[in-house]
């Protein structure tokens, strides 16, 4: 047993977490930061909403934004499944409800001379906080039965405005995450001798025999900086930039336990005795082998984002809003893991760059009330023979719908509704055979090894309460 899957599991989880951190619009990434602006399809960059929230979609426009204190959150519904191919069972992922918070509070001065106005603010919030679980009995489990990402955000922030019309802004990010993978691992494709699996013993595919957790901990900062500019009294433009970072994970811990089989050696082998327990024979990989629980390492390189958008308010009580959002995946194209025992993995992803369009509008039917809608659509990012039960991601659209209230001249709730339509995708729920392609380069033939469509869609309910102070 000289190679386990453990080794790829955890692999995994370390991909998770890249496809988590990197993607504002796929996978695992939450846009939602605020109810105010996810009514509107998350058309933030040109014209804040008065929440605070701009010191995420556009740190230079808290310069337009109230002093206010604000605390709110999203609560994510997801839900998906997988069809297999030969067998036609479908597995349903677990329903779950995934919360995920944010908080803000924005602070301005008036200036004088050039400079008109100088705001600063600090911002709690979980940009990547979905988890994707299955049944531990479910055919994924071999890949991943649970795929927990949990990256909470402090970002102190601070912008200056010029005159009447034009605003630069810039925060620091500082990401305290967290990841945690569970999964199954197959006996059939172990040695159970020089040259014999325990499959040629006649041990069927899908039969667990470890039970793998690997779990780390990173805290890591990186910026991102925004400009604002209001063209005319019926036009705002505005640009963000947030900047790649390079994680190292050096702390993850990799627990591995051992499961029982029941499951009896059918034949004599070269010292081994036909009838001898299989649990004896794999129980020393998890006392002194490969099996024991070990640490691991990896670095990976978060690609970095663009974003620009416009405002139109096209009557008094009527605002369009569009953005366009790119996101570099193309530098992550694989990343190779280091552990204390079992063999250096690599995991080839081969990511495709993302673009996101976004439409947004509101419209104040009175002072004390704002109805909001929009529609946003983007690719998916995963290569098609990388699409896995850790994250089942491809195609998106959406559509939102939201509304905002004043209540006397301080408080303000506002709240939304949001459902993703994600496009069926097939995918694979067994490990990637790379031995199909020559040398280490990853070949068309890969996507042949996908064994079955994922289908997922999700809704999404926000709110966030405001004072202004």
């Amino acid at each position: 047993m000289t190679r386990s899957t453990v080794g790829r599991g955890a692999l995994l989880a370390v991909a998770t977490v890249l496809l988590a951190r990197g993607a504002s619009a796929q996978g695992f990434g939450v846009y939602e930061q605020s109810a105010c602006v996810m009514g509107r399809a998350g058309t933030g960059v040109a014209s804040p909403c008065s929440d605070g929230s701009s010191m995420y979609f556009n740190p230079a426009n808290i310069t337009r934004t109230p002093d206010v204190i604000s605390v709110g959150g999203t609560l994510i519904l997801p839900r998906g499944g997988f069809t297999n191919d030969a067998t036609g069972l479908h597995t349903d992922m677990l329903d779950k409800v995934r919360p995920v918070p944010n908080f803000y509070v924005v602070k301005g001065f008036p200036m004088q001379g050039r400079v008109d106005r100088l705001s600063v603010g600090l911002g709690l919030f979980a940009p990547y906080g979905l988890t994707t679980e299955w049944s531990p009995t479910s055919e994924a489990r071999f890949l991943g039965y649970r795929s927990d990402i949990r990256a909470v955000y402090l970002q102190p922030t601070a912008a200056i405005r010029f005159g009447e019309r034009f605003s630069v802004g810039a925060g620091l990010d500082i990401n305290f995450a967290h990841l945690q993978l569970k999964q199954r691992v197959d006996l059939s494709s172990q040695q159970a001798a020089p040259g014999v699996t325990f499959a040629n013993l006649g041990v069927a595919t899908g039969t667990d025999f470890a039970d793998a957790n690997l779990s780390a901990d990173e805290v890591h900062t990186g910026f991102h900086v925004g400009v604002g500019v209001e063209v005319t009294d019926w036009l705002d433009v505005g640009v963000r930039y947030m900047s790649r970072q390079t994680v190292s994970f050096n702390n993850g811990t990799v627990e591995i336990s051992q499961v029982p089989t029941g499951l009896f050696v059918p034949v004599a082998l070269p010292g081994i005795p036909a009838g001898t327990s299989v649990d004896e024979i794999v129980a020393p990989q998890f006392t002194n082998g490969l099996l024991t629980n070990q640490t691991a390492s990896t670095t990976i390189h978060l690609p970095d984002q663009f974003v620009a958008g416009v405002a139109v308010r096209a009557t008094p009580q009527l605002t369009l809003l569009g953005d366009l959002q790119y996101t570099h995946w193309k530098l992550f194209d694989s990343v190779a893991i280091a552990f204390e025992k079992l063999p250096t993995e690599v995991l080839h992803q081969d990511n495709h760059d993302v673009w996101d369009f976004r439409l947004g509008g509101e419209f104040a039917v009175k002072p004390s009330l704002t109805l909001r809608g929009g529609y946003y659509i983007h690719n998916g990012a995963s290569a098609d023979y990388a699409v896995t039960p850790n994250l089942p991601e491809g195609d998106r659209s959406s559509f939102t719908v939201g509304l905002g209230t004043r209540l006397g001249t301080s408080f303000r709730i506002d709240a939304a509704y949001q459902y993703i339509d994600q496009g069926d995708r097939r995918g694979r729920t067994v490990p990637l055979d790379l031995s199909v392609c020559p040398g280490s380069t990853p070949c068309p033939t890969l996507v042949d090894q996908n064994n079955g469509l994922y289908q997922f869609h999700a809704h999404l309910f926000g709110a966030t309460f405001s004072y202004e102070f």
